[in-house]
């Protein structure tokens, strides 16, 4: 539930042990539907302007409160691998439909998300198609296409690049009516047909008078693009692989899995559904637990708010999260490049980890005393006293089912406030002790991880 959604309580785990088997949990994860979804005028009673920060919180809500997690994870998962800024951008709606986009079409299958994000504004905005014309191409989406969304370095030529890139002329989108004063307008998807090239094009060794679709049909079909997607998954939700730009010379850190869900991929037309199914039953993703896989700044905070029981219903504050995020190094709706953000440890140093302790330790404890997060109370319901060992374990357990190293786990019973065990009936420091260890729990370097 960490690494396939946002995390879960120790009530909703039970809850999936007592009632789920794995593989019925897999097919709920994938199959969101089956689940109600948060309804989107509720949301903009409370977070009604549509500008970036009302917006970006209302994403957050859902991330933390939502019973579709892996339709909003995908949605971070492509927000990440195709990803759009506001910083060109700086029209919010076009940037709103693409989440929503990704939300819609995150588990079908490539060939229909890549034609979405083909005919996206935001999209189209963002690599310049809107300035690529019959008889005077420009080159941005057609080569970020291959390079970046689908097949990566060394799997096309130059000429493919310009035969793409052609066939997605007159690929544009409608003016907006100008966001101010009106108010806040849609922007839509329009193919200008004087505007696009019908000349015969030879792409990816194939012939014929091909339009942005045939191209995108091609590119699905390519064993480059199986692999790549592939590996993108495995990156994403079993183990921090190299930075996209080393995959052409760095082999990815689970060849075979790769090689299991590119034929999967390939066998089912790129269909998600199946290529998840794959993954999330593989051995590999079973035995994560000690794969390195850092969590993105949203991942952590989510996860902390998801974990403790805060902002589960509309509650003022929950914007302010969004400078919480930020300050780790992830901007939601404003990556720093067309690349996207850099992953796993490149998440973390000095200022950054210090930001997500402090984050952690600041917010955990506000919980407990709130009585939001009632670790203190379920832990003293188990039994009247506790050795330091079974202390620290129970404290684990209700911070996320936590798995840490034996030398974590060695500290933490060694640590003051765990030292010689408590009785709750004489210690009157209980309380506080209990809550020094989730303190120092969450201080871990392994709880950086998913």
């Amino acid at each position: 539930m960490r690494r396939a959604g946002f995390g879960a309580t120790v009530a909703e785990l039970d809850y999936l042990t007592v009632n789920k088997t794995y593989p019925e949990i897999v097919d709920d994860l994938i199959n969101p539907e089956r689940f109600a979804e948060i309804s989107q005028s509720y949301l903009d009673r409370y977070y009604f302007h549509e500008n970036m920060p009302g917006f970006v919180t209302k994403w957050l809500f859902r991330m933390l409160n939502s019973e579709r997690v892996l339709e909003e994870k995908m949605a971070l998962f492509f927000h990440h691998i195709f990803p759009v800024g506001y910083s060109k951008a700086e029209h919010g709606p076009a940037l709103f439909s693409e989440i929503d986009m990704f939300r819609r079409v995150g588990l079908t299958n490539f060939k229909t998300i890549l034609l979405e994000l083909s005919k996206d504004p935001a999209m189209i905005y963002w690599l310049d198609n809107n300035e690529n014309h019959k008889g005077e191409i420009n080159e941005n989406y057609g080569r970020e296409l291959l390079e970046l969304f689908s097949m990566g370095v060394g799997n096309y030529s130059e000429d493919d690049i310009k035969n793409a890139s052609r066939a997605f002329t007159g690929w544009t989108f409608t003016q907006p009516i100008p966001i101010y004063p009106q108010g806040h307008y849609p922007v839509e998807f329009e193919f200008k047909a004087e505007d696009h090239d019908y000349g015969e094009k030879i792409f990816l060794g194939q012939k014929g008078n091909f339009d942005g679709e045939d191209i995108v049909d091609i590119i699905v079909k390519q064993a480059a693009t199986g692999r790549f997607v592939s590996r993108h998954l495995c990156n994403f939700f079993v183990e921090d692989e190299p930075q996209v730009p080393a995959w052409d010379i760095e082999p990815p850190n689970h060849p075979v899995l790769v090689d299991t869900l590119t034929n999967v991929f390939l066998e089912s037309n790129g269909d998600m559904r199946k290529v998840l199914t794959e993954l999330f039953n593989s051995k590999e993703f079973k035995d994560s637990s000690d794969k390195p896989k850092v969590k993105s700044p949203t991942e952590l905070v989510i996860g902390v708010l998801r974990q403790v029981g805060t902002y589960r219903d509309v509650t003022p504050g929950l914007e302010g999260y969004l400078g919480t995020v930020k300050v780790m190094g992830q901007e939601l709706l404003n990556p720093p490049t067309v690349e996207g953000w850099h992953y796993g440890h490149e998440w973390i140093d000095g200022g950054t980890l210090n930001n997500r302790v402090n984050f952690a330790v600041k917010h955990v404890s506000q919980a407990i005393d709130d009585g939001d997060f009632r670790i203190v109370d379920l832990i003293k319901n188990e039994a009247d006293s506790m050795s330091a060992e079974d202390l620290v374990d129970r404290c684990l357990y209700y911070s996320g089912s936590l798995e840490v190293s034996e030398d974590t786990r060695k500290s933490l019973v060694d640590s003051e406030p765990a030292t010689g065990g408590i009785k709750f009936a004489v210690d009157k420091n209980a309380d506080e002790r209990i809550k020094d260890i989730v303190r120092l729990i969450v201080s871990t370097v392994d709880y950086q991880f998913a």
